[in-house]
């Protein structure tokens, strides 16, 4: 479909502007326009027209372009066009919002978040119970916990009695400033939690009676409030106590939380709630984790995906 005329008039428009008034380079104003025009044309065959650009069309616009094989130098620079022709349009009154300000895209994949697959996430989770020690209830909760929450370290060691609904199997969690949220979680860590609070916990209170720490859910070996240090070298320890050897750390369960979420069809406003984030653009950084992760399991999985057509 091609541009209407109001659209053809409006990008004409933009070139005068780059020329005349931003006084950039042929070069520069031809890549500006061409970036803005590939957009649009993409937009009005989704049917979309100016006004009604929004974040799902343009994640879905920059999966595309990933898919095509456009590098993320290439579709940073499209995305920074497009915010200042965005900028421009909301500054002459052709639109009333700019779409674009809050669009991220990874500089490297360095950037994107580690996370666990499902099968990994399983295999620990069995491997951990097969421990006999006495503290093995108490760790099971806690990654459990951390997968089917996306719980900041923080907030899970924050965690006390009155914050948790077992019935409703829901948390009241207090966040980065102080802002409160509800998450939900599974009933693998139901059980889990309440294996632990009927059992290993008690003995933990025994040894500190008297410490305003009990009415904390997660506490040391001494049964004092479990710290964030105390976490990272609890994973450590299941590690080593396992074999099963992930790289743990508490954000890992974070990342793996939401990209399995947003697999399995979650939007990204309800991710973005569960995880606390203040800006919708944080959370956007996990369509890029899945779409890496797609990538890789069609190039595992299709037998030509790497070949060359030669044909």
């Amino acid at each position: 479909m091609k541009h209407d005329n109001n659209q053809i008039d409006i990008i004409e428009e933009y070139k005068e502007y780059l020329d005349f008034e931003r006084r950039y380079s042929r070069l520069t104003s031809e890549n500006y326009a061409a970036d803005v025009e590939s957009f649009l044309v993409y937009a009005n065959q989704e049917n979309y027209i100016l006004k009604q650009i929004d974040v799902t069309l343009i994640r879905n616009y920059m999966r595309k372009e990933m898919e095509r094989g456009v590098s993320k130098r290439s579709l940073q620079r499209r995305i920074s066009s497009l915010k200042n022709f965005y900028n421009w349009l909301l500054k002459n009154e052709y639109v009333d919002e700019n779409p674009f300000l809050n669009i991220i895209v990874p500089k490297s994949d360095s950037n994107l978040p580690d996370f666990m697959y499902v099968r990994e996430v399983e295999q620990l989770f069995a491997a951990n119970m097969n421990r006999d020690d006495y503290l093995r209830d108490r760790d099971q909760a806690i990654i459990e916990l951390l997968f089917a929450s996306g719980l900041r370290v923080s907030e899970l060691v924050s965690l006390t009695l009155q914050m948790v609904d077992f019935r409703k199997r829901v948390m009241q969690v207090i966040g980065k400033r102080d802002k409160e949220r509800i998450v939900p979680f599974s009933m693998p860590a139901l059980k889990a939690l309440r294996n632990y609070m009927d059992g290993v916990r008690k003995d933990l209170l025994v040894k500190n009676p008297n410490s305003d720490d009990s009415n904390y859910i997660f506490l040391n070996d001494r049964g004092e409030k479990l710290t964030t240090r105390g976490v990272q070298y609890i994973l450590h320890s299941i590690e080593n106590k396992t074999g099963v050897y992930l790289k743990l750390h508490p954000h890992k369960f974070r990342h793996s939380f939401a990209t399995y979420l947003l697999d399995n069809g979650a939007d990204l406003r309800s991710i973005q709630e569960m995880l606390g984030h203040a800006s919708l653009a944080t959370t956007q950084i996990y369509t890029h984790v899945s779409m890496e992760r797609m990538k890789k399991t069609y190039e595992a999985s299709f037998p030509r995906a790497k070949k060359q057509n030669t044909d």
